[in-house]
């Protein structure tokens, strides 16, 4: 009796082991294993993140092995996966691939030669399929209103009505909204994930528009700008023609090294007493010194906003700026001070300077430096800055760094309240600004809009880089006349890029040279074109100043139109 349970007992066993063995035995049998790999293009061969992919095998899809979630593209285009398939399934069977991605044409069903690999330590058959797969953009409904919601930031900030940052934030949280509720239901409505949105907001330009912000605010603690202004009156000895040359050059200067718009909040309250004080109409001086701005903003990486844009975009240097932009716009700065002298001859002439040692006294006791010591700590640790700027791209280091650590350094020293500085001098709305019009154009550009466009300025060019030249340059000077040119040269950044890679270009070409000066000149047409423009327009009107947009762009739009002939000249002579 023991021994029959004893047997049944080893029997149970046994059958519990075969059990649990089979499918281990099952699993270490030989099959056949198959990789599949690819990359994912654009028509310029660009990659192609996060398309999903199906892989068939004679027109059945399969599960990789070890993988429950879809298969996906990384950042750089690429996937690989393999696959457990019976034993005897390849060469013979028929390997495809599907693919799908929303704002692209669905990858049919395409076929991928397969390759015998030789037999893995386990006994396996192996076998490699690989190919690289085109994909062409598809016309959706987020097509259109990723293009509905740019067009309309970009009419709301040319007409004002509503601040240009609400609009741009409206715009960005109407993208991610649209997204995360059609684009739920139905993947035609997808714009662009958050994940995707916060990729595309450039950190690189926001903190070194930080940066500057703060050693503007606390330079201004030390009166050395308005002691600047004071030297240029006493310099011109009461010469209003010589006084007004030497703010607009001196204001072109400033500008190369810090924002246009800070200079000019900066010099407006001090160019306006010196003109009240000579009994001249202040914007005699205040207009041609807005020009000067943009056009000395231009030199550098860090002058103008549009520069900052595309150097931040492109990994071009502050020396690269410097080397290709620095000659042309110091011929269009002294061109266009001589016309400004010439077109307010009249106002000029009827400056009283008959006690000109008297004024300049006064001057002296009212604009003179109010912490020295503050001032060259400052200057110091602004030329510390400028000559990271100059190396940065040997150091491979962001601008955005250099400006940084320097401004954080001048706060650690002066003591400044940094509160204070964050509350009062950091122009928060304009850098919530840059953030929301990087997530609208990041929309445009993830559902096709940007390619569309510069598909449409290669058609016109014909493949022609002189012609291509001339029609960015044109085509971002008259646009950024009645467009704030920042939101416009951020809508152009793709576009030249692609533009770029079509003509087979180097990074640091002459296509982004034309976009700078385009964008950055062209401004100066109207009143709305810089911000350097409608913050002149703005404190002078609350000065008791106005002016009507008819006036300023009679005033501004033909020595724009001559600067801006002068730069094109330049690009296709220097290039």
């Amino acid at each position: 009796m023991h021994r029959i349970k004893r047997l049944a007992l080893l029997s149970l066993t046994a059958l519990l082991a075969a059990a649990f063995c089979l499918p281990s035995l099952a699993a270490a049998a030989p099959a056949d294993r198959l990789t599949v790999s690819g990359v994912f293009q654009n028509p310029q061969k660009k990659p192609v993140k996060e398309v999903e992919v199906e892989v068939l095998v004679n027109g059945q899809a399969v599960k990789p092995v070890g993988k429950e979630e879809e298969i996906t593209s990384g950042s750089k285009g690429a996937f690989s996966v393999e696959f457990q398939l019976p034993p005897g399934t390849l060469p013979a069977g028929k390997v495809e691939v599907k693919a799908q991605k929303p704002n692209w044409q669905p990858l049919k069903p395409t076929p991928v030669k397969v390759v015998d690999a030789g037999v893995d330590e386990q006994g396996n058959q192996r076998f490699e399929a690989a190919r690289n797969f085109p994909l062409t953009r598809a016309v959706t409904p987020a097509f259109w209103i990723a293009a509905l919601i740019l067009l309309g930031v970009y009419l709301i900030i040319s007409f004002e009505w509503m601040h240009r940052t609400l609009a741009a934030l409206l715009g960005a949280a109407l993208i991610l909204f649209i997204t995360y509720i059609f684009g739920a239901f139905d993947k035609s409505f997808f714009i662009l994930s958050f994940d995707d949105a916060m990729g595309a907001v450039d950190l690189n330009v926001i903190f070194l528009l930080l940066g500057m912000m703060i050693f503007v605010g606390v330079m201004k603690k030390t009166g050395m700008f308005q002691f600047m202004a004071y030297k240029a009156y006493a310099w011109s000895r009461g010469n209003v023609f010589v006084l007004s040359f030497a703010l607009q050059f001196l204001t072109a200067v400033i500008s190369a090294f810090l924002d246009n718009v800070t200079t000019m909040l900066l010099v407006i309250p001090v160019t306006i007493q010196i003109a009240i004080t000579l009994k001249i109409h202040p914007l005699a001086f205040l207009i041609p010194q807005a020009f000067a701005s943009n056009v000395g903003g231009t030199a550098t990486l860090i002058g103008d906003p549009p520069n900052i844009l595309i150097g931040s975009y492109t990994g071009l240097t502050f020396g690269q700026f410097v080397t290709n932009l620095s000659l042309v716009c110091l011929v269009c700065t002294i061109i266009s001070c001589f016309y400004f002298l010439w077109w307010h001859k009249k106002e000029y002439l009827k400056a009283d300077v008959k006690d000109v040692e008297r004024t300049i006294a006064y001057l002296r006791e009212e604009y003179r430096i109010t912490d020295k010591k503050l001032m060259i700590q400052g200057l110091v640790l602004l030329g510390f800055t400028i000559l990271l700027f100059a190396l940065h791209g040997f150091m491979h280091m962001q601008v955005s760094v250099a400006a940084l650590i320097g401004s954080l350094l001048l706060l650690a020293i002066s003591k400044v309240d940094i509160v204070e500085m964050l509350e009062h001098e950091v122009e928060w709305p304009s850098l919530m600004f840059f953030i929301g019009l990087f997530i609208v154009i990041a929309g445009a550009e993830a559902t096709g809009l940007i390619q569309q466009i510069a598909n449409g300025v290669l058609y016109v060019s014909q493949g022609n880089l002189t012609v291509a030249i001339i029609m960015i340059l044109w085509v971002s000077a008259i646009a950024s006349a009645f467009i704030d040119n920042i939101p416009f040269t951020a809508t152009m950044l793709p576009v030249v890029l692609f533009m770029s890679d079509s003509f087979g270009l180097p990074k640091d070409n002459v296509l982004w040279w034309s976009l700078a000066l385009g964008a950055c000149l062209g401004g100066n047409g109207t009143m709305i074109g810089a911000s350097a423009n409608v913050v002149t327009v703005g404190m002078a009107e609350k000065a008791g100043y106005p002016i009507s947009f008819v006036e300023y762009m009679k005033e501004c739009w033909w020595p724009m139109m001559i600067i801006v002939t002068i730069a094109m000249v330049y690009l296709l002579m220097a290039y």
